[in-house]
């Protein structure tokens, strides 16, 4: 029997009704989907096609915000230092406060006046012009800092090495840059200004890479997005009487390869004030940990943890809200990993802390070490009886400062975190033993008396600081002569030629 609709609505009117609006339906619900399809596609072709045509050393980040409104945005969110983890986070943390033995491994080094963990990219000229470190130059008071010390802070720095070059840059004072160096890190340090791809182009990693015999330009998308960290979460140091940023890289990225590459140059950031000991300061060699780590074994790259994606419409789009992923668990971890962000927060707080142990383990061994030192030159120990001593306490203390000084290296990778500090605890043991031989030797049989360094302020008077006048000296400089220096670099950027909007 043939089907007859006319028929079938005939006997049933409210048959017509329903397919009349089930019809509607069905085409108003394909003209949404139709709709959003063109909107996201539309969406896709505007997505970090730039509002403004920016010059390509454009160090401001608000003018690099009128182009890319949604990175900035985020970018801008840094601004909030209230996450504390339980060993960083972006609020102001002191370390020699909360750990008062670090005055006495860097006794005779800045460092012993002030030593702060980060607050984020966005307050980076901020707060090296606050830190002690910097001190107070003026025309009576000499640097105690070159302005290799500016080369990670600042978006301003590659447009000043462009105009000057690199090595005159480096020599320079640290106070000769002040009005020049305003822009805290952000767009220009790691991004084209023509369409937002990444570039790594700070001179002491590519140089790093060519004495290797390795062209960065090669690297692939996922690796420029660890490299463009790279870019300054490293170890370096400041070569020659220039003080040229340089990654020791030559033999290898390892602890023992950046070691050798030091002991070959005799190269030391200070002789400690106690122990007399040539020291290497390690900076934060978060990418030579991050490299020995599973998540880079797994071909996670920084800026999957720390900069995750986040949903824009129809486009996956960098959260530029650089930060520890434990405040972003969800965006950051849990794309990956299926347990509860509880339980992901408890396994690394459970590595942190095993590190931490024993990282607090070796410093108390190497304090003691350079007191005891100390003692036993100011008994008379000659240069000759001390080198076997020096030796060991250089290396320790090297491995010391590799782990302590690294951001999350306890959580990049925690294994070898441990290996190191382990060998920096039996290195330690034997500087102990070469000095208690040595104080044997010299009379003295009995333990080294340990002063009261339970607090900073009891530390930092036992090595003989004046902290009451270093901060007077600071303040005075923060408020009588940065603003000359600040009032220039105003007037220099209000000069410089505003971004054109793109039709």
């Amino acid at each position: 029997m043939k089907f007859n609709l006319r028929n079938l609505i005939e006997k049933k009117p409210w048959m017509g009704w329903v397919l009349f609006l089930g019809t509607t339906a069905i085409v108003f619900v394909l003209g949404i989907l139709a709709s959003s399809i063109f909107q996201r596609r539309t969406e896709a072709t505007l997505l970090n096609v730039p509002l403004y045509e920016l010059n390509e050393f454009e160090p401001r980040n608000e003018m690099w915000g009128k182009a890319y409104p949604r990175e900035y945005e985020t970018y801008q969110r840094m601004a909030d230092t209230s996450y504390t983890s339980k060993y960083n986070g972006s609020a102001f943390r002191d370390a020699l406060g909360e750990d008062p033995r670090l005055v006495i491994l860097f006794a005779g080094y800045s460092f012993s006046r002030e030593y702060n963990q980060p607050r984020g990219h966005i307050y980076a000229i901020n707060d090296i012009h606050n830190i002690l470190r910097t001190g107070a130059p003026d025309e009576d008071t000499p640097d105690m800092q070159t302005a290799s010390c500016w080369t990670c802070k600042s978006p301003d720095v590659p447009r000043v090495i462009n105009d000057i070059g690199a090595e005159k840059f480096f020599k320079t004072p640290w106070s000769g840059m002040l009005s020049e160096i305003v822009n805290p890190i952000g767009c220009a340090n790691c991004h084209n200004a023509e369409d937002m791809t990444l570039k790594v182009k700070q001179v002491p990693l590519i140089e790093a890479f060519e004495r290797q015999g390795k062209d960065i330009m090669l690297s692939t998308l996922n690796e420029r997005r660890s490299l463009a960290c790279a870019q300054c979460h490293v170890e370096y140091y400041f070569k020659g009487e220039g003080k040229y940023v340089t990654f020791p890289w030559d033999n290898g990225m390892s602890l023992e390869a950046v070691e050798e590459y030091y002991d070959t140059y005799e190269f030391s950031d200070w002789i400690h004030q106690l122990s007399k000991t040539p020291i290497i300061k390690a900076q934060h060699p978060d990418y030579e940990l991050f490299t020995t780590g599973v998540h880079y074994a797994r071909g996670v790259s920084c800026a999957d943890c720390h900069m995750p994606y986040v949903r824009e419409g129809s486009q996956k789009v960098t959260d530029h809200q650089v930060q520890s992923p434990l405040n972003n668990i969800e965006n950051s971890c849990m794309v990956c990993h299926r347990e509860s962000k509880e339980e992901l927060i408890a396994n690394v707080y459970d590595r942190q802390d095993k590190v931490y142990q024993q990282k607090i383990l070796l410093e108390d061994l190497l304090v003691t070490a350079h007191i005891e030192t100390a003692y036993a030159i100011e008994l008379g120990a000659t240069n000759e009886q001390l080198i076997p001593i020096h030796k060991y306490l250089r290396a320790a203390q090297w491995r010391w400062d590799y782990v302590a000084a690294s951001h999350g290296g306890s959580f990049h990778s925690p294994v070898e975190c441990l290996r190191i500090v382990s060998s920096g605890i039996e290195k330690t043991s034997h500087a102990r033993i070469e000095i208690a031989r040595l104080l044997a030797n010299l009379d003295y049989n009995k333990a080294v008396e340990m002063p009261d360094l339970s607090t900073k302020a009891k530390a930092q008077e036992y090595i003989g600081l004046d902290m009451i006048k270093l901060q007077s000296d600071k303040d005075e400089w923060l408020e009588k002569k940065l603003p000359n220096w600040l009032a220039i670099a105003k007037e220099r950027e209000s000069k410089m030629p505003e971004p054109k909007r793109i039709k």
